[in-house]
């Protein structure tokens, strides 16, 4: 059986890098630890990896409820603890009473350090606290390089697990019909917009399914997809219910607040 059939083709390159970890650990039979996963790559990497065999894995993101998550892959006889993630939070220092940090900034900042995004897990607010997850191993760089985020002096200040500002997302469930399941015409269904609208923000790049730009507009959604676009927030696929009298698509959706 083909196992590329059952996911897209752009997923190619992260199913193979998962059937390596697993191949490691089953020929090793030592623990492999990966970088912060999405909840798509999650998903894959147990999809791929199998509930029954030899080789399990587990998640961890450092707090309850976080979105990005490390993974460890590793033989039937480990039983591994929060410690084996290596994973550090971090409190940003600012001057909260002059001036303002939004999630973009945070994010941008973080990433003009060269380092991939799966170096980071997530990024935290609570009124005007803010903290972010990361690999522990770029601790010392990141504290030492990292001097402002938009216009504000930050200092970096690690944290215990305890200290840590909730991840927790609030869902509110709708349904709503559609013609097709193209990504166009999800964004317009979802958000109200005009199919013109709703494509050019597509061709723009202002969309992203599963955390990955798309910029076509027939690009086909499926369950359980999480639908981003800029101005307007996070949506996800819950269920499809089938085909209406009118032949229109009936889906469950969840918006994020």
């Amino acid at each position: 059986m083909n196992i590329y059939q059952h996911f897209r083709p752009e997923e190619r390159d992260f199913i193979d890098q998962v059937l390596h970890w697993k191949d490691y650990v089953d020929n090793a039979y030592a623990p492999r630890l990966t970088d912060f996963l999405d909840p798509r790559e999650q998903h894959i990497l147990k999809v791929i990896i199998g509930e029954h065999t030899p080789v399990k894995w587990d998640f961890f993101g450092g707090v309850k409820d976080a979105e990005r998550k490390r993974a460890i892959i590793y033989p039937e006889y480990m039983e591994p603890s929060e410690e084996d993630f290596q994973i550090s939070l971090y409190e940003v220092d600012y001057p909260s009473k002059f001036v303002t940090i939004e999630h973009p900034q945070v994010l941008g900042s973080l990433m003009s350090l060269g380092l991939k995004r799966g170096k980071y897990g997530d990024i935290l607010f609570e009124g005007d606290r803010i903290q972010f997850l990361a690999v522990r191993e770029i601790g010392p760089y990141i504290t030492s390089q990292l001097e402002t985020i938009g216009r504000a002096s930050v200092t970096l200040k690690e944290m215990a697990f305890s200290e840590a500002i909730s991840a927790g997302v609030s869902i509110t469930e709708q349904s709503i019909t559609v013609s097709s399941l193209r990504l166009d015409t999800v964004v317009s269904g979802i958000h109200n917009l005009s199919r013109q609208k709703s494509q050019l923000l597509v061709q723009q790049g202002h969309v992203k399914v599963n955390w990955t730009n798309i910029e076509n507009p027939s690009f086909e959604c499926e369950e359980g997809d999480l639908i981003s676009v800029r101005g307007h927030g996070r949506v996800k696929i819950i269920s499809l219910e089938g085909v209406t009298k009118k032949e229109k698509i009936r889906i469950i959706i969840g918006k994020q607040k």
